[in-house]
C-alpha cells in the first residue's frame, strides 16, 4: 500500500529517473501489485474453497484484468491528470487494499477453525464468507466517513509562555483538503460553516490544499474565502502543492483574502499579550525546484521578538526537529491523515515522529498533529476519522 499510494505521487511530480532506478523502481510496483491482488484472489477463489473450475477461471480472470489495468489507471489518472481515471484507479486501491488485509487476517480464523477440526471446503468457505463481509462493512463505512463534513476535535493546549490577555484563543485547524477528481464542492461549503460556527480567532491550513491546478479545482476551494477569523487566516504549503502549482496556490489563496505564511509570520495581539504566528513550506518544497522555496525557520521568525510564543505551521510532523531548535512553543501539523485506512498507520509511523495528536517534543515544544480534514486516494477512512480541529489555548495557571 505504501508503494502504491506513493506511486501517484511520484506521477503526480514526473520525476525524472535514472533507468535502473526506474526499472527497480517498475520492478517494485509490478511485484506489490501482484501481492495485493494475489492473495485476495487465493483467499477468495483457491485454498480450500473447491469452487466449481468455472467459478476459479472467472474470478482469476477478473483479478488479473484488474491487476493488470490498475498500474494504467494510476499513471494515466495521477501522471496524465484524468479524473475519471484516478477515481477508478484511487477507488481499485482503497477495495484491493481491505480485501488483501482481511484475506491475511483470515489466515488466523483458518487457523482457529482447522485447530476446531473444522475441515475443508467448509473452513475456507467460512474464512472467504467472513473476508467478504467485513470487507464490504468496511468499506461502506469507510466510504461514507471519507465524504462526511468532518467533526469537530475540541483540544486544550497549554502555552506557558501565553500571555493572559490570549488565555482562551480560538484557533481552528484544517489540513489535507486534498481538493481533487472527485468534486466536493457542497463538503467544502460544509467544512466552511461548520469553521464559522466555531467562531474561530485564527484559522490555519497546514497545507495540501489541492490535488490539482487552480484551475482544475476553483469551485472546490472556493469556500475557503468565506471563513471568517476574528485575527488571521493562514496557511503553508504542503508537499501536494508542489505536485499541483504551488505558486498558483499561494497565488490564490492571498486572493481569497489568506496570508500564504511562505517562510514568514505575522503578530497578533489581544489584552495587550502578542502572540507570533509563523510559517514555513514543506519540507518537499527544496526538491521542486521553484526558487525560495524551502523550509526556512530563520527566514520565518526573522526580526521577532524572542520573549513571545510561537505558533508555528509546518505541514509534516518530520518537522518538529527544527522546531524545538528554533524554540517554537507550538507547531502545527498534518499530513499522516492519521494512517486513513487501517492498518496502513503502521506504515507512516515508518515516516513520520507522530500519527495524530497532541505530543511534547521538548520542554517548551508541542506538536499537534492533525488526521486532515479531507482525505488522498482512496475514497475511504478506515479507523481514522477526520477531523476540523479546534485547539483553545490557554496560559499557564497563574501560581496564588
Amino acid at each position: 500500500m505504501l508503494a502504491l499510494m506513493s506511486v501517484g505521487e511520484a506521477v503526480e511530480s514526473e520525476p525524472k529517473r535514472r533507468s535502473p532506478r526506474r526499472a527497480i523502481f517498475g520492478f517494485v510496483v509490478l511485484a506489490v501489485v501482484a501481492l495485493l491482488f494475489g492473495v485476495p484472489l487465493m483467499t477468495l477463489f483457491f485454498s480450500g474453497n473447491a469452487w466449481p473450475l468455472e467459478v476459479r477461471l472467472a474470478g482469476t480472470a477478473v483479478f488479473v484484468l484488474v491487476a493488470l489495468a490498475f498500474p494504467v489507471l494510476m499513471f494515466r489518472g495521477h501522471g496524465g491528470h484524468s479524473d475519471t481515471a484516478s477515481v477508478i484507479a484511487d477507488t481499485l486501491l482503497g477495495v484491493v487494499w481491505v480485501l488483501f488485509t482481511w484475506s491475511v487476517i483470515g489466515q488466523v480464523l483458518d487457523l482457529v477453525l482447522r485447530l476446531a477440526g473444522v475441515d475443508d471446503p467448509v473452513r475456507s468457505r467460512v474464512v472467504t464468507a467472513v473476508v467478504l463481509l467485513i470487507s464490504v462493512v468496511l468499506l461502506v463505512w469507510g466510504h461514507t466517513e471519507a465524504m462526511r463534513v468532518s467533526r469537530v476535535r475540541r483540544v486544550d493546549v497549554t502555552v506557558p509562555r501565553l500571555g493572559p490577555g490570549l488565555d482562551g484563543l480560538k484557533v481552528v485547524q484544517i489540513t489535507d483538503t486534498h481538493y481533487g477528481p472527485i468534486d466536493r464542492s457542497r463538503w467544502s461549503q460544509g467544512v466552511t460553516r461548520v469553521i464559522n460556527s466555531l467562531e474561530p480567532d485564527v484559522v490555519a491550513h497546514t497545507g495540501d490544499i489541492a490535488d490539482g491546478q487552480v484551475a482544475q479545482r476553483t469551485s472546490q476551494a472556493a469556500p475557503l474565502g468565506d471563513v471568517r477569523a476574528t485575527f488571521a487566516r493562514v496557511y503553508v504549503t504542503g508537499n501536494h502543492e508542489y505536485y499541483s502549482g504551488a505558486l498558483g496556490w499561494v497565488d490564490h489563496m492571498t486572493s481569497l483574502g489568506w496570508d500564504a505564511l511562505h517562510n514568514r509570520h505575522i503578530v497578533i495581539t489581544r489584552g495587550g499579550d502578542s502572540l507570533i504566528i509563523a510559517g514555513v513550506d514543506d519540507r518537499t518544497a527544496a526538491g521542486s525546484g521553484l526558487p525560495g522555496h524551502h523550509a526556512d525557520h530563520e527566514a520565518a521568525l526573522a526580526g521577532t521578538d524572542p520573549s513571545l510564543p510561537v505558533l508555528l505551521l509546518a505541514h509534516q510532523p518530520h518537522q518538529i526537529d527544527a522546531a524545538v531548535q528554533h524554540g517554537v512553543d507550538l507547531q502545527l501539523s498534518g499530513h499522516t491523515h492519521g494512517g486513513q485506512m487501517w492498518p496502513f498507520h503502521y506504515l507512516v509511523r515508518l515516516d513520520q515522529p507522530v500519527l495524530q495528536g497532541l505530543s511534547r517534543h521538548s520542554e517548551r515544544t508541542q506538536l499537534y498533529t492533525s488526521r486532515g480534514t479531507g482525505f488522498w486516494g482512496p475514497p475511504f477512512r478506515i479507523f481514522a476519522p477526520s477531523e476540523i480541529t479546534l485547539l483553545t489555548l490557554r496560559a499557564a495557571p497563574t501560581p496564588h
